[in-house]
């Protein structure tokens, strides 16, 4: 298992180094002068050549590089245009701590409401119970991510005032959010649990243990799930993975102050060592949710190859 782990960790290190050039690019890809933009349009031609000196773009961009690799492994990300401040206080001070709670929250919830609708329509399949689960399943996947969380408001917050609009922080400023965000996931799950518990519950194992006299509970929960599980989880990890990126449209909706809306009001800002921080930070931890997926994988299933 430790060689399995090394391995993995090992192949993360070519995907960190193309997503450090792929952020650190990102500045240069724009249209136009970065340190023009930066300054302003006000902004004479030595105020921009001092933004130039101040972010380093007169050197070349394989110096700019190793020291933007360099100080970011010190953990300095630079410092924000807008605010002035050291662009990991911006990151971790609320913004990340919100964003996790975000995504733990509602990836919970997209497993555990897709666990059991999928567990249940596959126990009944082909009965009205699996047939109406699975006509929501296919409406909630459906659903755009916006269109739904307007839905939200409109109904609990505008028409019925049961819960608040905007903001985190309280279990009820957290409803809407969560469950805007777990839907979709919710209803991939259902449908990946259902097609992969009935193809495990097709195997010659699962029949020995009826034969054995097992209820469906204990063959259900004991035998099947457990290799039934590798689909899901790759859903989850990938959800949980893009959550901690930031949930733009949800956190624009309800005005939340996390990791997609500091990108998105970074990018408008035009203060884009926040925006690459933020980024860097976003894309390096999806990396690592993914390597942390490969290892669930392993110790659910110990065939899984190795090499």
């Amino acid at each position: 298992m430790f060689t399995y782990i090394v391995q993995r960790i090992l192949q993360m290190i070519p995907v960190m180094f193309g997503v450090t050039l792929a952020v650190f690019l990102m500045l240069h890809m724009l249209p136009g002068d970065p340190a023009a933009i930066m300054a302003g349009e006000a902004a004479n031609p030595e105020q921009v050549e001092r933004m130039r000196e101040r972010l380093g773009l007169n050197d070349p961009l394989p110096v700019q590089y190793l020291r933007f690799v360099g100080n970011a492994l010190r953990g300095d990300l630079g410092t924000s245009i807008r605010t002035d401040r050291p662009v990991v206080d911006e990151i971790f001070e609320i913004r990340f701590q919100t964003t996790v709670q975000l995504a733990l929250l509602a990836t919970s919830v997209t497993v555990l409401l897709g666990l059991a609708i999928g567990i249940l329509s596959a126990a009944r399949k082909y009965s009205f119970v699996d047939i109406g689960l699975m006509f929501i399943s296919l409406l909630g996947l459906s659903l755009p991510t916006f269109w739904l969380g307007i839905l939200l408001i409109q109904f609990f917050s505008v028409r019925h005032n049961l819960l608040p609009i905007i903001g985190w922080g309280t279990p009820q400023q957290m409803i809407m959010p969560v469950l805007t965000l777990s839907v979709g996931g919710s209803a991939i799950i259902a449908r990946m649990t259902r097609a992969s518990l009935i193809e495990v519950l097709n195997q010659d194992y699962i029949r020995t243990a009826y034969a054995k006299g097992m209820t469906e509970r204990v063959v259900i929960f004991r035998h099947a799930l457990r290799n039934a599980l590798i689909p899901v989880i790759t859903v989850a990890g990938l959800q949980f993975g893009s959550l901690l990126a930031g949930a733009m449209i949800s956190e624009t909706i309800f005005a939340i102050n996390g990791m997609g809306r500091l990108i998105l009001d970074s990018v408008r800002a035009q203060d884009f060592p926040l925006a690459q921080g933020a980024i860097l930070i976003s894309a390096l931890l999806f990396v690592f949710v993914n390597g942390v997926v490969d290892v669930t994988y392993r110790l659910l299933n110990k065939r899984i190859d190795m090499d």
